[in-house]
């Protein structure tokens, strides 16, 4: 055999052996819908956990309890954040690059953006200052970022999401989304809704020029598409498949035995005569066999969640206390979780008005609708069934009835028209928006959240921190800009309590 004929062979029989053990199911190459949906789901799943880790953030937000082990969030403490997030925002150029030309390239070019720009957002509403226009350089050889202020990231994060409202507006409907499909219009709803969002956490910034902060509100509320209706918003829905169950699903979950429902969250659902307390938690067993009925509010026990370690577990070992609702269990699609809602919506645009920034739609119209659609969406997602909702239905009769009651009426000074408002987006957001409502007492002080020395991990023990402390991978690897950070910004101490730009 001729050295070419051999060659030829082994070449053949290499090719025969490459194909017969390929996997016909992957991808030979990244394509922009891939990538896309990486990035949708990072933003997405890669916020909500599951099991235990699932119910975390809402001990930082005293909405649940948990009794197997003493929760660093129960008794905030905050520790270090992580930036390891933000590598998969190197995928954002790849999938704009494998994208076809014009119009759809548009839309991934927006898709980037807006996820550039959710990441950004969670990053420094953590720390504050962070790396950002020189963030994602290490293929450029920058190892060591610099660090941005915080109002050089919200300019940033601003204008990002002006322009992938802009190029959605110019772009058609494209694969990879599992979230909406690919539409656009949805897409550019939840852009602006957002955007509203981080406009509202600049509400102590309206004097920055170059900011725009109320003239950018009101351009979005009176010329963009925001959300319309429950069906715009931007949430994981679940069902009865692997990998797709309801983050809190009974099925291999070691966890569903230890939460109880906080008193911060039941007590003000019972102020207000509001049913999705039946809705949220069971009643106490204890409470039951005492012979009170599943659908009497006096037989459901709410505990401090500030109370010492060991007070709560001598409450659970009684069983006198509220858990989870049985359908957050019971059900492998007990409801969507939602990352922004209409709801939220709705309340942002009422506080708005009530700050003076928007017109023409009075506050209480705005609140009243946020009421509505978080009521109905608990109602939708919940099947008929006594043992989820005890008999205490949420119908639209009933909505209408606690909506002209004096104890949720919007009334009073601006003050208390805004505690009553982000009260009700703390009911609205219970196993929803993961630290929504941390921040939201964080920015407005409502609703209060119980503080107690004796269990309080936070230094000082009477107060709740405001922020996590810096990643140590920064102070190992990138010590000087960090540093520098921490000093321009808070004196050079790195801890809890400092107060960010957007807080001051």
């Amino acid at each position: 055999m001729t050295l070419f004929g051999l060659t030829a062979l082994m070449l053949s029989s290499c090719g025969e052996f490459e194909e017969l053990n390929s996997n016909p199911d992957a991808a030979v190459r990244a394509t922009a819908p891939m990538l896309a949906t990486g990035l949708i789901l990072n933003i997405t799943e890669g916020t909500v956990s599951g099991q235990k880790g699932f119910l975390s953030p809402h001990f930082l937000s005293k909405s649940v309890i948990y009794t197997e082990f003493a929760e660093d969030l129960q008794y905030n403490y905050l520790g270090r954040t992580s930036f390891d997030g933000l590598p998969t925002l190197t995928n954002v150029e790849k999938m704009i690059s494998f994208s076809p030309p014009d119009a759809y390239k548009n839309s991934y070019t927006a898709l980037g953006k807006f996820v550039r720009a959710w990441k950004f957002f969670e990053l420094t509403m953590r720390v504050g200052d962070i790396p950002y226009s020189d963030a994602l350089k290490g293929e450029a050889n920058v190892i060591a970022p610099k660090y941005d202020t915080q109002k050089q990231v919200f300019v940033g994060i601003l204008n990002e999401l002006d322009e992938a409202d802009k190029l959605f507006a110019q772009g058609v409907k494209f694969d990879g989304d599992p979230v909406y499909g690919g539409d656009v219009t949805k897409w550019r709803k939840l852009v602006n809704t957002f955007e509203l969002y981080v406009l509202l956490n600049l509400y102590k910034k309206t004097g920055e020029a170059d900011l725009r902060v109320v003239d950018r509100f009101k351009e979005i509320v009176n010329t963009r598409p925001i959300f319309q209706s429950n069906a715009d918003n931007f949430q994981l829905v679940y069902s009865d498949k692997a990998g797709q169950r309801y983050p809190f699903f009974k099925l291999g979950n070691p966890s569903v035995i230890y939460p109880m429902v906080s008193e911060v969250l039941i007590g003000k659902l019972k102020d207000l005569d509001d049913r999705r307390l039946f809705y949220y938690a069971n009643p106490s067993p204890v409470q039951i066999a005492a012979g009170k009925s599943m659908s009497d509010y006096a037989a459901y026990k709410g505990t401090d969640p500030s109370m010492i370690y060991s007070d709560i577990t001598k409450i659970f070992s009684t069983k006198d206390y509220s858990p989870l609702n049985s359908r957050y269990t019971e059900l492998p699609n007990a409801e969507p979780v939602a990352l922004m809602s209409f709801a939220q919506l709705k309340f942002m645009l009422a506080e708005a008005t009530v700050r003076g920034w928007i017109s023409g739609t009075p506050a209480a119209t705005y609140y009243n609708d946020g009421i509505r659609a978080a009521m109905q969406f608990t109602a939708n997602y919940t099947p008929d069934n006594a043992l989820y909702h005890h008999n205490m239905k949420i119908t639209d009769a009933y909505i209408a009835t606690y909506l002209a009651s004096d104890k949720v009426k919007l009334a009073g000074s601006n003050e208390k028209q805004i505690e009553q408002i982000v009260t009700q987006s703390y009911l609205s957001t219970y196993l929803q928006a993961p630290f929504h409502a941390f921040f939201e007492n964080r920015r407005t002080g409502y609703p209060a959240f119980p503080i107690n020395p004796a269990s309080n991990s936070n230094t000082p023990s009477n107060k709740m921190p405001v922020r996590w402390l810096y990643p140590q991978k920064e102070l190992d690897y990138n010590t000087e800009n960090v540093k520098q950070a921490i000093a321009s910004q808070y004196g050079g101490s790195d801890d809890f309590n400092q107060a960010m730009w957007i807080l001051k």
